[in-house]
């Protein structure tokens, strides 16, 4: 292809980095116009958006960039998972007096990573993409800077986020170095028949690296801690788009460059996702603060995802993207719900911190026992069918004990979800809640009404779209 070619397959990239450098330049000249920046960068979004769904397809930069069927469904989902976070995140810096032009920005810088990760063809455009979007992480992580938990947390996501980049550098030079390539491609033509030792070496680390990313056990240690440290608007974003984003790098990988290995790494996948399910489901039951109990809540979620991804086949990879996107809506739902709720003056996190939360404010406590019920999986919620569609997958490829055993995680994770219900809808509230904000308000109620019943609707549109991205993949 030419060059002006492979310009057009970045144009998303483009208008998110052209845009964060402009919006950057404008802050920095104009420190109060925080809010313009803000809605600016939501424009950015909007725009990389459009261009994602309707640019050109095809692969450029001699095979390290992918402009297809997945990436145009990944960037979308993740652009507007972003575009939500801004308004979220900015009013509730501001209601605690911090007034700051760089929190949209470094948004952006981060959707630009995760929008790099979905198109990567190449293992050097996979490790940029990774390494753009986790530099913007760290740094949101610390964004509250007087407050000393979320220093912390930024230092810890920071230090091990640092280990998994390790891994990932060193596993994809020993790719290269027994692959003789860092395309997808050319690394698929030399596993035709099954990955040779030094080329499964190298997969192992970079599925170790990944799965830091995507918080799986036991790669998941930094999860907790961040979580609670961590702003919560901030992890509102964190615990979603990123997720999507390294989890389709995930599929990228395993499918393009080694889809002639799948017998190699079908049993990692399996134990990953079955080791995160049960870390998730147990751990979670001795939490007493949401944060911290949404982030095995996330751990134990990303194990079905990575169940889904291990029936190595496109109906798998079909149920991974399906189970992510309503994934997404449901975290980002429940942390808006938490960055609403406060009681003079102070955040409201832990589970004893609800009680009596439906008499102060129905409307914010339906919308979480939706989003509870729907990360439980109980039917009809969105939360439900991503399920079906996992375990559906996992049994037509013929994995029927991880099928199972995720099914009995779900049932013991059901104890923490119905204890919160439990506390809002019959506990005694020890004092009054504070009015809860315009903008979370209807962020958080909006999720809710697509976590059920719109998304009986928008499931005809999902699946679908995921099934059209799963099978640019290559695999049958």
């Amino acid at each position: 292809m030419t060059f002006s070619a492979d310009i057009g397959l970045a144009y998303p990239e483009l208008i998110l980095a052209v845009g964060a450098l402009v919006l950057l330049v404008v802050g920095a000249f104009a420190p109060k116009a925080a809010r313009p920046v803000g809605w600016g960068s939501v424009l950015v979004l909007a725009a990389a958006a459009l261009a994602a769904a309707t640019g050109p397809l095809g692969r450029g930069f001699a095979g390290g960039m992918i402009s297809d069927a997945a990436s145009a469904f990944t960037q979308v989902a993740i652009f507007a998972a972003s575009a939500v976070a801004i308004p979220l995140g900015q009013r509730w810096f501001e209601r605690r007096g911090v007034h700051n032009f760089e929190f949209p920005i470094l948004i952006l810088l981060a959707a630009l990573g995760m929008g790099m990760m979905a198109a990567a063809g190449d293992l050097i455009s996979l490790y940029v993409g990774v390494e753009l979007q986790s530099l913007a992480l760290y740094v949101l992580a610390a964004m509250h800077r007087d407050n000393a938990k979320a220093s912390e947390a930024g230092l810890k996501y920071f230090v091990l986020g640092a280990l998994s980049s390790g891994l990932l550098l060193y596993g994809a030079s020993l790719v290269y170095g027994f692959a003789g390539s860092t395309v997808f491609t050319e690394i698929a033509a030399t596993v035709k028949s099954g990955a040779h030792t030094g080329e499964l070496f190298g997969l192992v680390f970079l599925m170790c690296g990944l799965a830091f990313k995507v918080s799986a056990a036991p790669f998941h240690m930094w999860t907790p801690d961040v979580y609670e440290g961590a702003p919560t608007p901030v992890v509102a974003f964190f615990a979603a788009a990123p997720k999507l984003a390294a989890m389709v790098l995930f599929a990228r990988l395993l499918a393009e460059a080694f889809g002639g290995a799948v017998a190699q790494w079908q049993q990692v996948l399996v134990a990953l996702g079955l080791i995160s399910v049960a870390v998730g489901a147990f751990a979670g039951l001795a939490q007493t603060n949401l944060k911290r109990l949404w982030a095995y809540s996330s751990i134990a979620n990303v194990g079905y995802a990575i169940i889904g991804l291990a029936a190595g086949n496109a109906e798998g990879i079909q149920s991974m993207l399906t189970f992510m996107v309503l994934y997404m809506v449901d975290v980002t739902g429940f942390f808006a719900c938490l960055a609403a709720l406060s009681r003079q003056g102070k955040s409201m996190e832990t589970i004893e911190d609800m009680a009596g939360l439906f008499r102060e404010q129905p409307g914010i406590a339906l919308a979480m026992t939706a989003f509870s019920l729907s990360a439980l999986g109980l039917p009809p919620f969105s939360g439900f069918w991503a399920k079906v569609f996992v375990f559906k997958a996992a049994l037509g490829a013929g994995l029927p004990l991880p099928a199972v055993l995720g099914l009995v995680g779900s049932v013991v994770a059901a104890f923490y979800y119905l204890r919160l219900i439990k506390v809002m809808w019959f506990d005694t509230a020890v004092s009054a809640t504070d009015k809860p904000p315009l903008e979370a308000r209807v962020i958080a109620v909006s999720l809710a009404f697509f976590s059920f019943p719109v998304v009986l609707g928008a499931l005809i549109w999902i699946y679908p779209a995921a099934g059209r991205a799963a099978h640019a993949f290559g695999l049958a």
